[in-house]
């Protein structure tokens, strides 16, 4: 059988000041660069409480051609579409202060401690950007670095050891993998879609910013932005590291806007009531979200074996 104490007039009074004060300083507070929250732009159409999202990709048909006077067979275009649905999965955890811990704060007049509380809102958005970038069986949501879809080259194995591996390659060979990768776009969409941001494992960003270019002071970072103007930029994801076929690292191009993918967050982070459980006061946090979104999916393509 349970035991509840509950706190007197004076220390339920303190206690809620304190939790509202809690809660206002624990949004104001700094966190963690979550790159796939930065990267993916947030669906902001979305209304509170939906349980489903359901988004169509398109596919255009057909063309334009020279027509005499008084043609009558104007070429017919058209738009085929799939359609598909996703559902909504909350997130939640929890923090909170046992009974000795609000009554001393109460009788000394100390702030609570508010290190919980944040811990809480980095564990939702830690989950969130996970969910943002991989796809997860348990939820059927789908992350950006593995959508279905996503165009997939294949890169030369021509590296010393007949290797796939940038380490293994000089610096033509990967500026001619950065290239075939664009062209798995950019060729089939007959230039319609235009990646401009190349996204890479950690350890291979690393080695390429510290990769000089033969005798000179230049970066491979910086040989690859000044040879390939179409890319506008160049990033790393810690994730991209193991999530290839046989846990090799993954590279990508895109073009990451809302147009081509957005982040279905229907809920931010958000702190719940107080509630008491015996000996200790607490509060419920939670984020609601269907995953990521990707309308083109032929805008977007993947090698793996880079590492």
């Amino acid at each position: 059988m349970k035991t509840f104490i509950n706190l007197d007039s004076k220390e339920s009074a303190f206690f809620a000041r304190e939790t509202e004060y809690v809660k206002s300083r624990t949004y104001d507070a700094k966190t963690p660069d979550l790159k796939g929250l930065a990267l993916i732009p947030q669906a902001t159409d979305l209304p509170v409480g939906i349980s489903e999202i359901t988004y169509r990709r398109y596919a255009e048909a057909g063309e334009a051609k020279v027509i005499a006077n008084y043609a009558k067979d104007f070429p017919r275009v058209d738009v085929f579409g799939e359609e598909d649905t996703v559902k909504v999965f909350d997130i939640g955890d929890s923090y909170g202060y046992n009974i000795k811990e609000i009554r001393e704060s109460a009788r000394t007049g100390k702030r609570l401690e508010q290190r919980r509380a944040l811990a809480a809102r980095n564990a939702i958005e830690t989950k969130l950007n996970e969910l943002t970038l991989v796809s997860n069986k348990a939820t059927g949501t789908y992350g950006m670095l593995d959508f279905p879809g996503l165009t997939e080259a294949t890169l030369p194995a021509d590296g010393t050891g007949s290797s796939k591996a940038w380490a293994n390659k000089d610096v033509d060979k990967i500026i001619r993998d950065i290239n075939i990768l664009l062209g798995s776009v950019i060729d089939p969409t007959k230039g319609v879609e235009v990646p401009d941001t190349l996204l890479l494992p950690l350890p291979v960003y690393s080695a390429l910013q510290s990769r000089r270019l033969g005798d000179t002071s230049t970066s491979l970072i910086k040989y690859i932005t000044d040879n390939i103007p179409m890319l506008k930029k160049i990033d790393w994801l810690n994730e991209l590291k193991s999530i290839g076929a046989g846990k090799t690292g993954r590279v990508m191009v895109g073009k990451f806007d809302e147009m081509h993918c957005e982040n279905q967050i229907v809920n931010q982070f958000e702190q719940g009531d107080v509630q008491l459980e015996g000996m200790e006061y607490k509060i419920p946090c939670m984020a609601s979200t269907a995953g990521v979104i990707v309308y083109y999916p032929g805008a977007f393509a993947y090698a793996d074996g880079i590492c």
